[in-house]
């Protein structure tokens, strides 16, 4: 059992700040990357940012320089801290986590439930 609980969000206004968390639980065998997916109403769901184990980390070009994405190897757990948001970054953010166990080719793959930035409250 792998679960992942988002946390964050919230109501901002445009050129405002949010930060986003992901925390993975569960029978976890190797992380091959963490991070985050978004999809906007209409569109297809797009990477945003995500670290691997090796510690590399990629963005989305549309965010190069505005998000950071950092992880906390010890508890399993990504953030993404958003700077600058505009209405165009409106979407559904997706923690995504990628695993894999020893003998097997297909990696697993988990989603959070989804967070709607900006939200409401």
């Amino acid at each position: 059992q792998v679960q992942l609980v988002e946390s964050g969000g919230g109501l901002v206004q445009a050129g405002g700040s949010l930060r986003l968390s992901c925390a993975a639980s569960g029978s976890i065998f190797s992380i091959v990357a963490m991070g985050w997916y978004r999809q906007a109403p209409g569109k297809e769901r797009e990477l945003v940012a995500t670290t691997t184990s090796g510690g590399s980390r990629n963005y989305a070009d549309s965010v190069m320089g505005l998000f950071t994405i950092s992880r906390d190897n010890a508890k399993n757990t990504v953030h993404l801290q958003m700077n600058s948001l505009n209405p165009e970054d409106t979407a559904v953010y997706y923690c995504n986590l990628r695993t894999k166990r020893p003998g097997v080719i297909i990696e697993a793959a988990y989603w959070g439930q989804g967070t709607q930035v900006p939200g409401t409250t």
